[in-house]
């Protein structure tokens, strides 16, 4: 599947996109895009999260190329133009968490490793921060330091969670974790209604982003199934480990949303406190999505990111 261009989210200049295969065989797009002339710093990986699709961060990918890095991003399996699970093309689903762990390996190993200059930094949003905390823990080697935006460490459920788990958990064993979550719908995330939603206080952004759907149906995702929710909390409790943040050496940046909806923000600061190389900001006033922010916001981003990649030793 091409990128696909509007008027209001133009791809930028001097992509290259393509699909490759995971070990399972599942297909998955990507796209990538050289630094431009004079830049030298690297190149930005991006993962983006649940529902989300490569052309949401066209808008980050001309701020990091203007930064002189080069950028690579990958559509998890399941959405925006990677291979769908389920007949239902707008569920969300998985099975296990560790399916995306063949994703992320196919894309380094087949598209940035070969194709893009090192060194290589980790930018991740919600659930793919999620993935690739795990990467990191089971000592993947890829990258010089990691970006984690409002990162999935736990999931902001407060009411009846345990229940939640378990029967997510039960129905998924017995075959009906396929069906979409008590509640959910085919609707595409991102055509929801602006008011009252979750992500972002930004409407142009908001609504920039609901236009790439409209304009191809085919990249949007509706809500999840109960399989991948539990898939969801089996990778989160992993996370409750006390020795799990402990482990992870790599130099982490947790960039926390004050006003997430989604995940939980004081499990990120506790998960952040145990990392040896670790930091946190949190953002006041931000939604989930801080790359679709409003600009005072974002602006708090890319100062913490700028101060953080690429690192004190970088020529």
């Amino acid at each position: 599947m091409a990128l696909v261009s509007i008027p209001s989210n133009p791809i930028p200049e001097g992509a290259i996109d393509g699909r490759i295969k995971a070990s399972d065989g599942v297909e998955l797009r990507f796209a990538r895009w050289p630094a431009r002339d004079g830049g030298n710093k690297g190149t930005v990986c991006v993962f983006p999260g649940r529902a989300e699709m490569i052309e949401k961060y066209f808008e980050v990918v001309g701020e990091l190329r203007a930064r002189g890095f080069a950028v690579a991003v990958l559509d998890w399996r399941g959405q925006g133009g990677s291979a769908r699970a389920l007949a239902d093309l707008h569920k969300g689903h998985v099975g296990n968490f560790s399916e995306f762990q063949l994703d992320l390996e196919a894309f380094m190993n087949e598209v940035v490793l070969p194709n893009c200059p090192a060194p290589y930094f980790g930018l991740a949003h919600s659930m793919g921060g999620a993935n690739l905390l795990r990467a990191i823990h089971e000592e993947r080697r890829w990258f010089d330091r990691v970006v984690l935006c409002a990162p999935m460490v736990d999931l902001r459920i407060k009411r009846y969670r345990r229940l939640s788990r378990l029967f997510t958990r039960f129905m998924s064993a017995i075959g009906l974790g396929f069906r979409y979550i008590p509640g959910g719908s085919a609707v595409a995330v991102s055509n929801r209604p602006f008011r009252g939603n979750p992500v972002s206080s930004d409407q142009v952004r908001y609504e920039r982003i609901a236009a790439i759907g409209e304009a191809d149906p085919s990249v949007g995702l509706g809500s999840p199934t109960l399989s991948w929710i539990s898939a969801a909390f089996a990778q989160t409790a992993e996370f409750e480990d006390p020795d799990y943040a402990a482990k992870l050496k790599l130099p982490i940046l947790i960039l926390a949303a004050g006003d997430d909806r989604l995940v939980s923000t004081t499990a990120a600061r506790n998960f952040a406190a145990r990392l040896p190389a670790g930091k946190i900001v949190v953002i006041p006033g931000s939604r989930h999505e801080i790359l679709i922010e409003r600009d005072p916001i974002r602006a708090q981003f890319w100062e913490a990111f700028d101060a953080f990649v690429p690192g004190p030793n970088a020529a």
